[in-house]
């Protein structure tokens, strides 16, 4: 069992309360009031800003050219690519990038991302990416979980293509690289003493990515008619 599977095993109801959330099942069964996802999409372009801070912070700490290269390279792709497809994916929802680059930081969001590099800061690239984990890895898991659920494609909704993103091969691709540098990671740095504070680490991070899709969900009305016709 590589580390990753053997964090979510063991994280138990934290992991599930975080891929499982209200706001998860809302945007598979397209109940999710419009309104809360734009206010999620607005705080989650602040999000990948830390997020590629994390990296930054990642090359810093790796030991390896390799390790190096590798952070340095998730990072420009976070700035370049994903923020770019981000900000145009906004564009579709009526959002400017004016607009996000200007909204106040919800306390979730902070919450989440200085975690990460506090715990990175204070540990090594092991502690780091254990940290980020769930955010990398499981937004690919709820995007497989959700693209593979009939009841998601039952027919479409307004969420489709952010679902699409992250089920689909390029994401994909993402969340087994990041398994196996975890998996490297232990190989190298890691031991059984310490794998109680990662578990930790890892059950701490999913918990604030559950704060994060509340955010998300409290931030508008829901849509109890749209639910009860799913």
């Amino acid at each position: 069992m590589g580390l990753f599977d053997r964090l979510r095993n063991d994280a138990g109801s934290d992991w599930h309360d975080f891929v499982a959330h209200e706001f998860v099942q809302g945007l598979g069964a397209g109940w999710l009031a419009p309104e809360a996802f734009k206010f999620y999409l607005q705080q989650d372009y602040l999000f990948l800003i830390q997020f590629a801070r994390a990296y930054g912070l990642a090359t810093y700490k790796a030991e390896t050219l390799e390790e190096m290269r590798a952070a340095a390279e998730t990072m420009r792709v976070i700035l370049d690519t994903e923020m770019r497809l981000h900000v145009r994916y906004c564009a579709s929802w009526g959002i400017a990038e004016s607009e996000m680059a200007s909204v106040p930081e919800h306390n979730a969001a902070m919450a989440y991302t200085r975690f990460v590099l506090e715990r990175g800061m204070a540990g090594d690239s092991l502690d780091l990416h254990v940290a980020l984990a769930p955010c990398v890895i499981g937004y690919g898991v709820i995007g497989a979980t959700l693209k593979a659920d009939t009841e998601t494609t039952r027919r479409e909704t307004l969420y489709d293509e952010w679902i699409d993103l992250y089920a689909g091969a390029e994401y994909q691709a993402v969340r087994h690289a990041a398994e196996e540098r975890l998996d490297g990671l232990w190989a190298r740095r890691g031991n059984e003493a310490r794998y109680e504070a990662l578990l930790t680490t890892f059950r701490s991070a999913c918990r604030l990515e559950s704060a994060f899709w509340q955010m998300g969900l409290d931030s508008a009305p829901r849509l109890e008619g749209m639910r009860d016709e799913r």
